[in-house]
C-alpha cells in the first residue's frame, strides 16, 4: 500500500474504503481481509477455510483474484488522474464544448446532416484546445475509457481514407482501392 493512501476496513459490514489525495472509494466484499499494520500489506482469506468443501475452495480462488484486482484499481483511482486524447481527422470534423448550467455538453460536427450532442459525466473533465483535438480526463479509468469509446463510436475511422475519430498515436492501415 502506498504511504499517502489511508485504508479503512469494517469487519462487520465487510466494507473496505480507500482515502487518497484525489478522493475516496468504497468496495463491499464477500471475503475477510487481514491487514498487517507495520508493512501495510493486505491478505485476503475466507473466514472458515478449513470447514469448506473442495467445490467452495475452487470458487474462492477466482474471487480472491477479482477482489485483489478491484482493490489495485481503487488504489490507482484515488492516487492518479487518467486521460485520453482523441483526434478528429477529416474535413469539417470538429468538437465544441458547451457549458449549460452545471452540465457539460459536447457538440460534434462529423459530416452528418445533423449535429450530435453528448452529455459528459460530472466527474470527468473534457478540454478541446483545438476543434480537432479533445482531452478526456478523470480519476476513474473505466469512466474515461468508456466515454472515449462512446465518442469514438459516432464516427469510427474508415479503412480507405482514414477519416474519423482516432485515439492519439493510433495508426490506421489503409486498404488499397479497387484496381481497374
Amino acid at each position: 500500500m502506498p504511504k499517502d493512501i489511508c485504508l479503512l476496513y469494517c469487519d462487520k459490514k465487510r466494507l473496505i474504503t480507500l482515502i487518497g489525495p484525489l478522493g475516496k472509494k468504497s468496495l463491499r466484499i464477500k471475503l475477510k481481509i487481514l491487514i498487517l499494520k507495520p508493512e501495510k500489506i493486505l491478505v485476503i482469506t475466507q473466514i472458515s477455510f478449513n470447514q469448506m468443501s473442495n467445490n467452495e475452495k475452487k470458487k474462492l480462488k477466482p474471487l480472491q483474484g477479482t477482489i485483489i484486482s478491484l482493490i489495485k484499481q481503487m488504489i490507482l483511482e484515488v492516487s492518479f488522474i487518467f486521460s485520453k486524447k482523441l483526434m478528429f481527422v477529416g474535413v469539417g470534423y470538429k468538437a465544441f464544448p458547451i457549458k449549460l448550467f452545471k452540465n457539460q455538453i459536447l457538440q460534434f460536427k462529423l459530416g452528418y446532416s445533423h449535429q450530435i450532442y453528448f452529455k459528459v459525466l460530472s466527474n470527468l473533465n473534457v478540454c478541446c484546445h483545438k476543434a480537432t483535438t479533445m482531452f478526456i480526463s478523470g480519476n476513474s479509468n473505466q469512466n474515461v475509457n468508456q466515454t472515449a469509446a462512446l465518442i469514438r463510436s459516432y464516427m469510427y475511422p474508415e479503412p480507405y481514407k482514414g477519416k474519423g475519430i482516432l485515439f492519439f498515436n493510433e495508426k490506421i492501415i489503409l486498404k488499397e482501392k479497387k484496381k481497374v
